[in-house]
Parts: structure tokens; sequence; C-alpha cells
């Protein structure tokens, strides 16, 4: 098991431009390379080194990273475009299309998020924070930056484990965790001892009622974040916005969203840029809440597509691109459902080219292999007769979706 990395505390001064460096590594080593990049004044964009190459190649060609480290070392990229200087991480975020985006985030906004955190927390010289969340997605990094800002000790697993989670407080004296719901649904079935840490931090999908009582019945002091890539992670905690951020309810009661821990821009995107914002500067997130008269603010829809599962932001979209052109499919559509383990799975409804000889859930998970991470294979598999659909064409995924 890795050791603890130490925390350097505040960020580094930066210049007018900075280096974007793309790093592929396994999550221990992964940590070491952006605590050095930030160090460095540079920019850190974390790919999955399980993805496939295929998917790797896309991002990074989306991307346009100057440097790439992987195993093999550190190299310059041909075509690589800087960031602006005071970007620290660019993430990667699927959205509701099949294209995805990538997220230019600060070292003001890691500096803010981590000071709303510490403030939310407090940190007492003790504190350690375990990492068992991948780093290429939001809410790994963020723990880093949360690590970095309050100077409290940090654990870096190389991946998700249950006996090793269960024991961390004890064996490395962790009192801190970010999981998943799903983590947190593992961890009680196993019946680990998770009232150890001091703070559960749950994101990534709405936490099922049910989860939560359980988890709070064992001791554990559990908080739900809300947030997205674009705010650094965690942005709301028990609906309530950490010091510096404001939530409000826009248009259709969308959540909206302000803060210095707010994304600078899409990188490469400023047509998109200007669409994520309302005119005088808000966040919008696609949400849908209620708000009450405290202040707190409970999702309770999302007006876009995306399914959430697992914490992982799934494109339906893309599952279904890549599900078209299996020979056994006429047509496909992709929806989420409400599991109590993954918070959604991934459902595939599906119409067999052949109604004697359908295709199988098995069949469609190693076709999409190829080309989807895990998360993204459906879990479920429905043969239909036809997908329902506007005129123009257009999926009318509210007809496939389960009751809620």
């Amino acid at each position: 098991m890795p050791g603890p990395i130490d925390s350097p505390g505040s960020s580094p001064s930066v210049e007018s431009n900075a280096a974007l460096l793309a790093i592929v590594l396994p999550r221990p080593a992964a940590a070491v390379a952006i605590a050095a990049a930030w160090d460095n004044a540079e920019a850190v964009t974390v790919l999955d080194p399980a993805a496939p190459p295929a998917m790797r190649a896309r991002l990074l060609d989306l991307l346009r990273p100057t440097h790439l480290l992987d195993e093999g070392g550190r190299r310059d990229l041909p075509g690589g475009v800087p960031v602006a200087g005071g970007t620290a991480a660019v993430v990667t975020t699927s959205g509701t299309t099949a294209t995805p985006k990538g997220v230019e985030l600060t070292f003001t906004g890691l500096e803010a998020m981590g000071a709303g955190f510490a403030a939310a927390f407090g940190t007492p010289a003790a504190d350690r924070w375990l990492v068992c969340l991948p780093l290429h997605h939001v809410a790994g990094l963020a723990i880093l930056a949360r690590a970095r800002i309050s100077g409290v000790g940090l654990v870096v697993h190389p991946g998700f484990e249950i006996d090793a989670v269960a024991s961390s407080p004890f064996t490395e004296r962790t009192t801190l965790v970010s999981l998943v719901p799903t983590m947190v649904h593992r961890l009680l079935t196993a019946g680990a001892p998770i009232h150890a840490f001091r703070r559960i931090v749950t994101g990534g999908a709405p936490l099922p009622p049910a989860v939560r009582a359980r988890a709070t019945s064992t001791g554990a002091v559990v908080v739900d974040a809300y947030g997205l890539s674009e705010t650094w992670g965690g942005i709301l905690l028990d609906g309530l916005p950490i010091a510096g951020a404001a939530v409000t309810l826009g248009d259709d009661d969308e959540v909206l969203l302000r803060g210095p821990m707010i994304m600078r821009a899409y990188r490469l995107r400023p047509d998109e840029t200007t669409a994520a914002f309302t005119p005088d500067g808000w966040l919008r997130t696609g949400d849908v809440g209620v708000q009450d008269p405290g202040g707190s603010v409970r999702i309770v829809d999302r007006s876009k597509d995306l399914v959430i599962s697992g914490g992982v932001n799934v494109s339906p979209r893309a599952v279904e691109d890549a599900l078209a052109d299996h020979p056994e499919i006429d047509d496909v559509a992709v929806v989420g459902a409400p599991d109590e383990e993954w918070g959604e799975r991934v459902v595939a409804y599906v119409v067999p080219r052949d109604p004697r000889a359908p295709v199988t859930l098995a069949d469609v998970r190693a076709f999409g292999r190829d080309n989807l991470g895990a998360t993204h294979l459906p879990r479920e598999l429905v043969l239909v007769d036809t997908i329902p659909r506007t005129d123009g064409g257009k999926i009318l995924r509210r007809e496939l979706r389960p009751p809620r």
C-alpha cells in the first residue's frame, strides 16, 4: 500500500502561459506527478490509463496538451496548445453529448474550493485524506487540491478495494474519504467500519436516502456533496454552498452557481463557454432543484440526458454510437434506471435485426468494450419492437425511462 503524500500547501505563482501536461499513470504515481506539476505552475489533464487506446488518442487530439507523461517518461507533443496562466487542470467531461469537453479549472478555484472544505470540516493536524477515486475525474483530483490547500496528509490507493478502504483508518490513519454511492453501498454490505472516518463525502450521483440512513445508523458522519466538473467538484455540501460560493434558481428552477471555483472556460470552445453562463455570470448546471427557506438546495431532476452510474458521467449518445454498428442491432437507445448500488444503471433498449435470434446483454457488452469504458457498458438490455422518436428523429427518452 502506498504511503502518505505530503501536501505542499499554497499554489505556486503563474506566468502568462503555462504547459498542459497530460498524465497517464497509475493513481499513486499520477498523484505525485500532479503535485510536482502544480509546484511548477503547470496545468494537468489526467487520462485513464485503463481506457482503450483509441479513446485516449481522441482525448489527446481534443485537449491538445503540450506534454505527455506516462510510464515511458515525459515528452513534448507536437501541436500542443499552452493554457492561460493560472490554469491548474483541464478535466474532461462528456456532458450530454458524445463529444467530451475540456473544463479549464484555475489555481484560484483550487484554493477557493480547498478553503471552502476546510471551513466546513475544520483542519485538525491529524487529518489525512484517503483517495480511492479515479484521478481522471474531478472528484478524485479535487481531493488532492483540498489536501494541498488545508495542508493535511494524503494517502492514494491504486483503486477501490473494500478491505483496503475498511482498514485504512486503522493502518494508515486516514480520517476523511470521498466515495460515490456505489462504494458506500458495497462497504455497508461488507460490514466495513466506515464510522471510523471523521467525515465521509459522497458525490457523483445522489445518495439514496436508504443508503444514507444505513450509513448514519452505524455512526458514520456523511456529507452529501453536489458539484460538477465545471465547479472543481463539490460546491454544495448537504445543499448549502461552501464558503465563497453562491447558489440560486433560475428559469424553470435550473440550479445556477457562482464563485471563484467555477471554471474559466471550456478548452478551445469559446462559443460553448459563453453559452454555459447566464448574461450576469451564473453557471448553468442543467439540473433542476428546489430551495428551502434556509437556502438549502435539493436536486430533483436533470434537464440533460446524462446518466450518472457509479459516480461516472455516461453519455447515452456515446453508448448508442458505439453500439449502433453491432451487426445484430437495428436501432438502439440508452437511458438510466434507478439502481440502489450504482445510483443509476445504463440500460440499452435494442431493436434486434433478427427478432428470432436477438442479441444478448453479453454480446452487447463484449462489442462495446473496444470503444467504451467499463462504466459506459450497459448493465441491462431490453428488447423492443421500435424506439420512440420525434418527427425529427430525436429519441424520446422520457418514454423509455422507468418511473423514479
